[in-house]
């Protein structure tokens, strides 16, 4: 059946058709290689996006919400409007075994605090942390550990500092693990230096020590500043946020529609944006390209009815020799054809010498905002199939034009 694929007359007659009017085939083919480089470029662009916000957000527990205490808007149980309110650790306790769906319950404490050493100092963030939070927001140590529980049980003076500070307060590299350094003049044994995220998950903090010992130097009890709840990947975080909401309301007697009380921040719901964004751009990428792809399709099918008709007399010829219809349909299918695959073969490629180049200049380094753009061999697959489709549909029209003809007629062509 395709043995006429093989034959050297096929493809003779399209080589001889297409150098007649080479300028003219050449710019038909524009218009499938312009659709062809637009969806490979565009979707492998979207795909480094998407792999720079995983390699952002993959170190976080993105299914996440924070929760912290703020003013009652409204009295409630004889407390007046406007009396603040403070999370304490029972509040954390509470919430994690009362709340469905959740993961991880995490309370954390922050303050800001001098810092100290030889002859350099600042004012840094310093947070009072669990071993738990490496797991729902690790840390990228450069050198050192961070805090673990043994560190918790012992109330050690250690810390993780970050790379900022190491900067202001150590000299070019020098050593900073087993080094002390003072926080409000109290003596802390460095144990990490972890990189500064560009990415913001909630307060951050360019010093990390054990939760016990700031609770301890800090005087705050069993009082915390925060708490971040990680909810089970098949619950939705914003339930979570509402039930755990209402369930530190009636622990701290709050009246039940106070806004105001607690403030939150909601990580799942905004990263679900991003991703509903990231795939709202894939399908206009799609839709951009495939509708490109098919106005270059049909600018070929034009072309081949132009040319069919300055054919006309040839396919004359060819009828009264006996060519059938078939044949003749056939061989304006496989012209069609051919143009398309060539004009997106030539699409792939330039498509992924742009991707190459874009991550070149844009995808190295720890600040490359588009990160191995590229698709899928499947992708390029359905590329030319869906090319080889729209070639022969659009090649039947002329091929149908050129079958319309009758012998005679043909011949009277001048």
């Amino acid at each position: 059946m395709f043995r006429f694929l093989f034959d050297r007359d096929t493809w003779q007659e399209v080589f001889d058709s297409f150098s007649k009017n080479k300028l003219r085939s050449i710019l038909t083919m524009v218009g499938v290689w312009w659709g062809v480089l637009l969806l490979i470029g565009l979707l492998g662009s979207a795909r480094g996006l998407e792999n720079s916000f995983n390699r952002l957000f993959g170190d976080f527990a993105t299914n996440s919400v924070f929760i912290w205490g703020q003013s009652t808007s409204k009295p409630f149980k004889g407390f007046q409007e406007g009396r603040g309110v403070r999370l304490t650790l029972t509040d954390a306790k509470k919430v994690e075994e009362n709340i469905e769906g959740i993961e991880f319950v995490v309370p954390r404490n922050q303050r800001q605090a001098k810092m100290d050493r030889k002859f350099l100092s600042g004012s840094f963030s310093v947070a009072g942390d669990m071993p738990l939070l490496d797991k729902v927001q690790k840390k990228k140590l450069k050198h050192g550990r961070f805090i673990n529980e043994a560190d918790m049980i012992a109330k050690r003076k250690v810390a993780v500092i970050s790379e900022d500070i190491y900067k202001q307060l150590f000299e070019k590299d020098e050593k900073a693990i087993n080094e002390y350094v003072l926080i409000n003049g109290i003596n802390f044994k460095v144990i990490g230096v972890f990189k500064t995220s560009n990415v913001s998950m909630g307060p951050s903090s360019d010093v990390h020590i054990p939760f016990n010992t700031f609770q301890q130097i800090f005087n705050q009890g069993d009082r915390i500043g925060w708490i971040m709840i990680t909810g089970k990947r098949d619950f939705n975080i914003k339930q979570i946020e509402a039930d755990a909401k209402l369930l530190l309301k009636n622990l701290n007697k709050i009246h039940p529609d106070d806004k105001r009380a607690f403030g939150s921040f909601n990580l799942g719901d905004e990263f679900a944006k991003v991703t509903g964004f990231l795939t709202g751009m894939q399908f206009l990428t799609w839709f951009v390209g495939i509708a490109t792809l098919i106005a270059g399709v049909f600018a070929i099918g034009n072309i081949l009815l132009i040319t069919v008709k300055e054919r006309t007399k040839e396919i004359g010829v060819r009828r009264a020799l006996g060519a059938t219809p078939f044949e003749i349909k056939r061989q304006i299918v496989v012209e069609a054809v051919f143009l398309t695959i060539i004009a997106g073969l030539l699409g792939i490629l330039t498509g992924g010498w742009i991707l190459i180049a874009l991550n070149h200049f844009f995808g190295q380094g720890d600040e490359a905002t588009i990160v191995n753009p590229s698709v899928s061999i499947a992708v390029v697959f359905i590329a030319l199939i869906i090319l080889v489709m729209l070639g022969t549909l659009i090649g039947l029209i002329p091929a149908f034009k050129a079958t319309s003809v009758k012998p005679i007629e043909a011949l009277r062509e001048e």
